[in-house]
């Protein structure tokens, strides 16, 4: 039985090219004849799907192991900047942290840093009892039970640094270097 490329080949040649599709088609059978002569020659015709099929096996695992070298080394040395710069944070803070800005955390919303902090300040304001009293009720008449809301939107690492502060665990100097480290 005959090759279905083949077959394929000959019903696309026949049926349905035009006068280019032909002009590139014999250009590229004089173009094959050349690369087989050549090879015939040297006593070896390499099979070119064989040859990309394995070209891009050792380009793409390599490729892979380097992506995924830097991959570790960019969060290893994140790790280790947060440990000399916040040795009071845990465990899992940095591990969240880093896991954020590696990008392998997806929040429901990505949120602005600065809408962020603005959205902490608040919170910390009306938790410490020194939010006004007007900018309460317009961020209830808009949404409602706002801090519930700006806690839920809050990343965990955000929400135990705030915790932390609200139980006098950490100083508010300590609370806003990790508020800074945590947003970039």
């Amino acid at each position: 039985m005959a090759d279905p490329r083949l077959i394929q080949a000959l019903d696309y040649i026949l049926n349905h090219s035009d006068v280019s599709s032909i002009e590139a088609l014999a250009e590229a059978v004089v173009r094959r004849r050349r690369n087989l002569t050549i090879f015939n020659a040297i006593g070896d015709i390499p099979d070119p799907e064989q040859m990309a099929r394995e070209v891009s096996a050792n380009l793409g695992g390599s490729t892979k192991n380097i992506m995924e070298g830097m991959r570790n080394s960019i969060q290893e040395m994140i790790i280790r900047l947060v440990r000399e710069h916040a040795p009071e944070l845990t465990d899992s803070q940095i591990d969240e942290l880093s896991r954020t800005w590696m990008g392998e955390t997806k929040q429901k919303e990505e949120l602005p840093p600065q809408v962020l902090l603005s959205m902490i300040e608040q919170f910390v304001s009306f938790s410490h009892g020194t939010m006004k009293k007007s900018l309460d009720e317009n961020l209830r008449e808009e949404m409602g039970a706002w801090p519930e809301r700006y806690w839920n939107a809050f990343p965990p690492v955000v929400r135990q640094i705030i915790s932390d502060y609200l139980k006098n665990k950490i100083t508010e100097k300590e609370y806003k270097s990790k508020i800074v480290l945590v947003l970039g």
